[in-house]
């Protein structure tokens, strides 16, 4: 509590966000002793997604930036929507991430018997009341912003009476909803949280943690405050929508704090995503009804369904970077996102090469019973990780969509009577087809030119086009689950009526027939990330078995978002 942190002088104010510069000009005043202590305190009732990894870089990452501590404080005042589910989660979602809390692990329950105490001298001092009406009556009561509330007609109750309401609630002995625990601050203040606001409500659901020992239970900004006063915690990080709450954050914790510690609010704008929706509620709705796969269905924004689709910690961390902390809100571009992703897993992925969609070829003149090891780079970005060995055959499988029968101008790829390179072999041109009854292409027939093997001297003609393959003998059948974005429109939230009729019906298609070459399928383990020359980035999703692989598509090779930029 008394070690003063150590600021690095040469860090120049101009590189730190605006929340950063604040927490630096706090540590240069010697505030709170010149201690730096931020929290993450997420609610037990949900898995994290996105928008929570925003937060958890700004509380770890100022912590470290300014050899500070950070806790992770879960916030478990309502048991009615609670789960130990969602706290495991949470945990594996900041580890991911990258950070850890050590031995700074909270509950807000931890504080559950100072609360109450804290609660119990309010009243005592007159600053507090039990209020018997209904919900609907006290809202009714609030006011409007421009014109002043009026007083419960409990207001004025006497405080032992008070005290004994309060006790008895606690006791269980009135239903939920009967009464709440109101301050008394000012029905008359402009700002409506100042309004009596409750502090605590009847539940009688157990705990998780504490069982039946509760029965009334704090509200947020009762809790919020002063479980970081009772934690040590010097700054407070949250959101903009709480910048009202701030007052009555302030408020509750100069009951308790002096002038040698007291915990400071800032806000920061909220990550908010095209594509996608960031409301707990609506994630839950799609869990709960099928609509997706689970909590980590890799179209979620959920940090667990990020993960699965592929994504990592470092493009995470590089998206929040570029976008930043501001104090307004906006709405961020998922081609940004995905730029991050791509730059990330075109530095890391192995390069192999998959047939999503394929028909056979067929080179009439090379031997049929001849099989070539042709060498292929595992990572072009990354040389010293080196190459591998991939069999080239008479049959092998190529893309349907790089064939056409009667081409437009421009098309590079193979048609009757052009050339093409297959991706390091040979040059081959197209010397007919075959179709079934229905008219569908069901083999392509070339030749090749044994003259321009890859690598080798003499080898160096040059055609227009270059084609990715794998060899029928060898291809292992895997499947692969293209995603594509959850909903349909650019800002789901904005839209009127339900949610559920702007999701994207293509935002999953599964394709079981894709030929993948041997060296893939051997080296492929859970979680592991590859690029599917010409197709995009693959990862190896939880669902595989040894005899059964399974890839989600991460994300495709077009970089939109790049190609804007150029333009500016």
């Amino acid at each position: 509590m008394e070690e003063k942190l150590v600021i690095n002088e040469m860090e120049e104010t101009s590189g730190l966000n605006f929340v950063e510069q604040e927490i630096k000009k706090d540590l240069e005043e010697g505030k709170n002793g010149g201690r730096l202590n931020t929290r993450f305190p997420p609610e037990p009732n949900g898995y994290l997604h996105i928008g929570h990894a925003k937060a958890i870089i700004m509380d770890f990452g100022s912590a470290e930036k300014f050899g500070g501590t950070c806790n992770l404080r879960f916030d478990d005042t309502n048991p009615q929507k609670e789960d130990t589910e969602y706290v495991e989660s949470i945990m594996r979602d900041i580890k991911w991430l990258g950070y850890d809390w050590e031995d700074r692990l909270y509950y807000a329950s931890d504080y559950f018997p100072q609360l109450y105490d804290f609660a119990i001298r309010l009243i005592k001092e007159g600053k507090a009341y039990v209020d018997e009406q209904t919900s609907e009556q006290i809202a009714a009561q609030k006011g409007t912003p421009t014109e002043p509330g009026k007083n419960s007609p409990f207001r004025d109750r006497p405080i032992e009476e008070n005290l004994d309401l309060f006790q008895k609630m606690n006791n269980g002995d009135f239903e939920e909803g009967s009464m709440v625990l109101r301050a008394k601050i000012d029905m008359a203040n402009s700002n409506m949280h100042f309004r009596d606001p409750i502090i605590y409500r009847i539940i009688k659901t157990p705990h998780w943690r504490t069982g039946d020992k509760w029965k009334v239970y704090p509200m947020y900004d009762f809790a919020h405050g002063q479980s970081d006063f009772f934690e040590g915690v010097t700054h407070s990080i949250c959101t903009l929508e709480f910048v009202p709450h701030r007052p009555l954050y302030e408020y509750f914790v100069k009951e308790l704090a002096d002038e040698s510690y007291c915990p400071r609010q800032i806000e920061f704008n909220r990550l908010n995503l095209t594509y996608t929706v960031m409301s707990k509620r609506k994630l839950l709705q799609l869990v709960k009804e099928g609509l997706v796969r689970g909590w980590d269905d890799p179209r979620m924004p959920t940090l667990c369904g990020l993960r699965r689709r592929g994504y990592t910690p470092s493009a995470i961390k590089d998206f929040v970077n570029r976008i930043g902390y501001t104090k307004y809100e906006a709405l961020n571009h998922i081609e940004l996102l995905e730029h991050s992703v791509r730059e990330d897993l075109n530095k890391s992925a192995t390069r192999v090469s998959a047939v999503v969609n394929p028909v056979k070829l067929i080179i009439t003149n090379y031997p049929e019973d001849k099989t070539e090891m042709m060498e292929m780079d595992n990572n072009p970005e990354n040389p010293i990780e080196g190459k591998h060995e991939m069999p080239f055959s008479r049959e092998l499988w190529i893309e349907r969509d790089d064939f056409m029968e009667n081409p437009p101008k421009k098309f590079f790829r193979l048609s009757p009577d052009k050339e093409v390179r297959l991706k390091g072999a040979y040059i081959i041109k197209c010397t007919g087809l075959k179709k079934n009854d229905a008219g569908e292409i069901e083999e392509i027939y070339a030749e090749y030119d044994p003259e321009t093997r890859s690598g080798l001297p003499g080898s160096d003609r040059k055609v227009k086009g270059t084609l990715h393959w794998v060899s029928v003998p060898t291809a292992v059948n895997v499947e692969v689950r293209d995603y594509d974005r959850l909903f349909s429109v650019e800002n789901p939230s904005a839209e009127e009526g339900d949610f559920r009729d702007l999701l994207n019906p293509d935002s999953l298609i599964i394709r079981e027939n894709v030929k993948l070459e041997p060296w893939g399928a051997e080296k492929a383990q859970v979680g592991d990330h590859f690029q599917f020359t010409r197709l995009g980035y693959y990862t190896v999703d939880p669902d595989s078995k040894p005899d059964h692989l399974v890839f989600n598509k991460t994300i495709g090779l077009k970089d939109t978002w790049a190609k804007e930029m150029k333009k500016i």
